[in-house]
């Protein structure tokens, strides 16, 4: 029988706290008042020590996370062992004896021990936001409803793998221009700071008028030299500065996410990263069976932009109203004409998850084939613009050097 806690006032009007064992919260409430004991707040014992546990189970290994991989990897498998006919409870024991990760491995027990008891598998993920998101839990909790949890686990992992695999490209399109700079201006840092100084002291001795260039970079090579850890000081302030406004604060997150897509070069992918995430968010909830107002609140936030969550709420706002989903996604210029008028297609043959599934394919390619475009134009101007640098610490060197062959002869 469930054990309720409760705070209640006696017929003194003090404050009492205590426990109380009863079928149901509104039974537990009866047997309350029947002790002439009026309750103000009531819970049960067992959902406050469950959220405990979940906590502890969060803050375990502060330095540990799941990561999208091993969570679509646990989801493929779940869904692979529920498709094959194995009961819940032990296709849960399966997953935590293989997996290799402590956080996710503890997880999954006590989401085992919950369904158990008698409890869902959706509820038993809610005591883990930071391992299973909204989108992931709303999923679950379509499957669940609709009888088809092992169909709706494989849409989530080839969700998750989608995206993962996104990422990745991404990730590895970067690397290297990334590297390079890193590289290049680790070298460019010796050469001013170490080899301009050695070689400009021979100018010093000389007693040279030097030209302007020589001054300026002897000037740089000097600060450099002398200053190097307050200029690094003040690069880590605002760095971290910068990091901090953006994560903690609204308004740095909304100004940073409105430069993300207004930016030259990069705004354009950032635009098309978040439309090709939203229409595959969305498609997949809807074709899970979550309805669509709740399917748009969730995909607002997968987006991770704070612009294109709001005119996906604003565009929800108005679908409640009774608009269909085309005409206030063409009104807010996040999304392009060609995805408002696919959706639109979609909405008129009734296809609207089948086409929001091609507007996520067709801005995922463009994402990859920008990636490349981007890449393919940074690598050659890094190159430049260190060759520039190079270039000018080389003239400045070399300058006064055919200033004293010309005294000379």
């Amino acid at each position: 029988m469930p054990v309720y806690e409760y705070i209640a006032l006696d017929a003194g009007g003090r404050r009492r706290k205590g426990i109380v064992d009863a079928g149901s919260a509104v039974a537990a409430r009866q047997k309350l008042r029947e002790t002439d004991v009026f309750p103000v707040s009531l819970s049960e014992a067992a959902d406050r020590k469950r959220e405990r546990t979940a906590a502890r189970g969060d803050g375990i290994h502060p330095f540990r996370r799941v990561g999208l991989r091993e969570l679509s990897v646990m989801t493929r498998q779940l869904a692979t062992l529920l498709g094959a006919g194995l009961p819940l409870v032990p296709a849960l024991s399966v997953l935590g004896a293989q997996t290799q990760n402590a956080m996710l491995k503890s997880t999954l027990a006590q989401i085992r021990e919950e369904v158990n008891e008698g409890n869902s598998l959706t509820r038993g993920m809610t005591y883990f936001p930071k391992i299973f998101p909204p989108f992931y839990i709303n999923m679950v909790r379509a499957g669940e409803a609709s009888g088809t949890i092992n169909l709706v686990l494989e849409r989530l992992a080839d969700f998750q793998e989608g995206q993962q695999a996104l990422m990745t490209k991404i990730r590895s399109a970067l690397a290297y221009p990334i590297f390079m700079f890193l590289i290049g201006s680790g070298v460019l840092f010796f050469l001013v700071t170490f080899v301009v100084p050695n070689i400009t002291k021979i100018f010093g001795e000389m007693q040279q008028t030097l030209p302007g260039i020589t001054v300026f970079l002897i000037a740089v090579s000097g600060l450099l030299k002398s200053l190097w850890w307050i200029l690094l000081l003040i690069l880590a302030v605002a760095v971290f500065g910068s990091r901090y406004l953006i994560r903690n604060t609204e308004r740095g997150r909304h100004l940073w996410d409105r430069l993300k897509l207004s930016a030259p070069l990069f705004g354009g992918l950032n635009r098309k990263i978040a439309v090709a995430r939203f229409s595959r968010t969305l498609g997949t909830l809807l074709q899970s069976g979550v309805p669509l107002l709740a399917a748009l609140e969730i995909a607002g936030n997968v987006v991770n932009n704070l612009v294109v969550a709001e005119e996906i709420r604003r565009t929800a706002r108005e679908v409640e109203e009774g608009q269909s989903l085309s005409l206030p996604l063409s009104r807010n210029g996040v999304f392009p004409p060609i995805a408002v008028e696919m959706i639109s297609v979609g909405e008129q043959s009734g296809n609207v998850e089948t086409m929001l599934f091609r507007v996520a394919d067709a801005y995922e390619k463009e994402v990859e084939a920008d990636i490349l475009l981007v890449t393919s134009l940074l690598e050659p101007a890094m190159i430049l613009a260190m060759g520039a640098v190079v270039g000018f610490i080389v003239i400045s060197i070399l300058l006064p050097i055919f200033e004293m062959n010309q005294l000379v002869r």
